[in-house]
């Protein structure tokens, strides 16, 4: 359990957390949501230690361990799976454990013949994976992740929601990717105006509540000034008249003391529309047995694919990361050249292209207004403006140049480009990476309201089910086309790697497969696994349950000595029996609660426990 109490932050004059507070209750998966630089990771970094509070407090049990994914690389083995495996627990009972490291590393995109690999050969994408597998294997109380998603690929996000629904202990996590966070989540919890809200539920839950309130906030502030100015007419109005002298100066200590509420400030949400072109032919192109490879020694990427893109099509490119879906996009851009096959384009093609590439050719010495309006057909510069707007970048902020942005900063600026160049075939890859949940919302609805075509790589499957009525696929070693949605495709083809699910939370891919001496072991170690958790849980009941009986046993004192404080006409010990009362009822309602959430939670592991033993009776069997 952490409780974080009364939390300040500042950078300068600037706040960052005002008064924050929340308590993370055992087996909690919660879900940290806000606005792109709202403080978020500074969260993170100060329960980590790594920043200080300017005031409040953080509360963590000295037996405590945070596991949390760094973006800092620094291996010292010679291999992947010895690296893996140096953040496995001390285990005591001398079971080798190193098959939940190869079953995670296997579910993170690792074969097993990469197994072996030096870590810093490895790209940048799969030494975060790697960091990321050692936290995961390393058995800590609490998960703290910060965006683990940025650097994995569909069949990897499938694996890890699976793997973060079973676990067992604590998880914060921040993601941009709204259904992943919700697939894994109990709670969310929003940093909104520099203060925490945290709900039981989804993501929709904190921000249904959080527009509740602020509208109530907002009644109540118009109430309170039209009251505010009675109050002022009546003063002005009857200050000068000696029969009303006592009323008047009544209502001025009274308008004294009552606090100000502020207008709430404004939050500025993405706000667009593409600019569609008109377009009347019937494919916007069409690819005709298509071939390509970097190499002509290496595999080819792409084999006689053909397919066409119709005017109001959906298509997206799904597969893991390196097998060519961004190649594909940039041959039917025209940005690479087949070694096989045709793309074939009318004449009244006009794409826009998002991709990472693309940022990078952002000019770094231009500002933001300057990037926009060169894109400009009249380079006007009323439209560029209206653009930044749309984008974020009100105000003094248009001028800022492009060197300076953040990664989500140049990613509103691209779109801004897309926005002002007339189009009628949006091409996507990755729109999202660098956008916070709210502002990939509005580019989802902005793309699904695009009259034109649309076809997209992401790993998102809340992209992929809200937009994607055509796929093409990247997996088995192919590369096909298939004629549904996301849904279509998971319901009668699927995945090829994806199997069921090893005990221990551990999902896996086809391998590895154990022997029954291991499945044994597995067994015996799961009753251990089972006969730890539940005994801690155990534990903390009776602690609880100890606690609420002397409280009681407290009430009941004050009660009587209540009693007698009234029969004698004391009136000081009536206030401080009142009081202690008062206190002692609010503690014994909070343990209350807090016995429910660790009743709840011992049933459900209790269950959890005796399903996977099942599954693995079953296996030896």
């Amino acid at each position: 359990m952490i409780q974080i109490n009364a939390l300040e932050k500042y950078y300068g004059l600037q706040p960052v957390l005002k008064q924050a507070g929340f308590v993370l209750n055992p087996g909690e998966r919660v879900g940290l949501v806000g606005r792109n630089g709202s403080g978020k990771t500074t969260l993170f970094r100060m329960i980590l230690g790594q920043e200080h509070q300017d005031s409040g407090t953080i509360t963590i049990p000295d037996y405590y361990k945070i596991g949390h994914l760094s973006q800092h690389i620094n291996f010292t083995h010679d291999s992947v799976i010895k690296e893996a495996c140096s953040s496995l627990p001390d285990n005591d009972d001398g079971i080798d454990e190193s098959f939940k490291a190869e079953t995670v590393l296997m579910g993170l995109g690792f074969s097993k013949e990469e197994f072996d690999t030096d870590p810093r050969m490895l790209s940048g994408g799969y030494q975060v994976r790697l960091n990321l597998a050692k936290v995961l294997v390393s058995g800590p109380n609490l998960l703290l992740l910060d965006e683990p998603t940025n650097y994995l690929d569909i069949l990897s996000l499938r694996w890890l929601s699976g793997f973060l629904r079973n676990w067992q202990n604590e998880l914060l996590i921040i993601t941009h990717d709204k259904s992943f966070m919700d697939s894994v989540t109990t709670h969310t919890m929003a940093l909104h105006r520099c203060s925490l809200k945290k709900i039981a539920g989804s993501t929709d839950n904190v921000y249904a509540r959080l527009l509740e309130e602020e509208e109530l906030y907002e009644r109540t502030r118009i109430n309170d000034d039209k009251k505010r100015m009675e109050t002022e007419q009546f003063i002005n109005r009857f200050r000068a008249k000696a029969s009303k002298a006592k009323a008047v100066q009544s209502r001025v200590k009274a308008l004294q003391k009552h606090e100000v509420q502020e207008k709430l400030s404004s939050i500025q949400n993405l706000d667009f529309a593409f600019n569609e072109a008109r377009f009347t032919g019937r494919h916007l192109i069409e690819a005709r047995d298509l071939s390509f490879g970097y190499s002509a020694e290496g595999p080819r990427l792409i084999e006689g694919l053909s397919f066409f893109i119709g005017k109001s099509d959906r298509i997206a490119i799904i597969g893991k990361n390196g097998r060519g879906k961004t190649t594909l996009l940039n041959l039917l851009a025209g940005e690479l050249k087949p070694d096989a096959g045709s793309v074939v384009r009318h004449d009244s093609l006009q794409v826009a292209y998002f991709g990472q590439t693309n940022i990078n050719r952002l000019n770094h010495e231009n500002t933001v207004e300057q990037e926009i309006m060169n894109s400009h057909p009249d380079h006007s510069r009323g439209k560029a403006r209206s653009i930044c707007g749309a984008m974020m970048f009100s105000g003094d902020t248009a001028l800022k140049k492009v060197s300076v942005l953040s990664g989500g900063e140049k990613s509103r600026v691209l779109l801004g480009k897309l926005l002002v160049s007339p189009t009628n075939m949006l091409m996507l890859d990755e729109p999202t990476n660098h956008l916070d949940m709210e502002s990939t919302e509005s580019l989802v609805e902005a793309v699904d309201a695009f009259g034109g075509a649309v076809i997209l790589v992401t790993h998102s499957e809340m992209i992929l089910h809200s937009l994607a009525t055509r796929l093409i696929v990247f997996d088995r070693g192919r590369v096909t086309l298939f004629e549904g949605t996301y849904q279509d495709f998971l319901d009668r083809v699927g995945w090829a790697d994806e199997e069921e699910s090893l005990p221990g939370g551990f999902s896996a891919v086809k391998e590895p497969q154990y022997s029954k001496k291991e499945m044994r072991r597995l067994r015996a170690e799961l009753v251990n696994e089972k006969s730890r958790m539940l005994g801690k849980l155990q534990k903390k009941i009776d602690q609880v349950e100890n606690d609420i009986i002397a409280l009681e046993a407290g009430i009941e004192k004050s009660n009587e000595e209540l009693m007698a404080a009234s029969v004698a006409g004391n009136g000081d010990r009536i206030g401080e029996l009142s009081k202690l009362l008062h206190e002692s009822q609010t503690a014994v309602d909070a343990l209350f609660q807090e016995l429910e959430v660790l009743h709840t939670d011992f049933d459900t592991r209790s269950e959890d426990f005796e399903k996977r033993l099942e599954n693995l009776q079953a296996e030896i069997v």
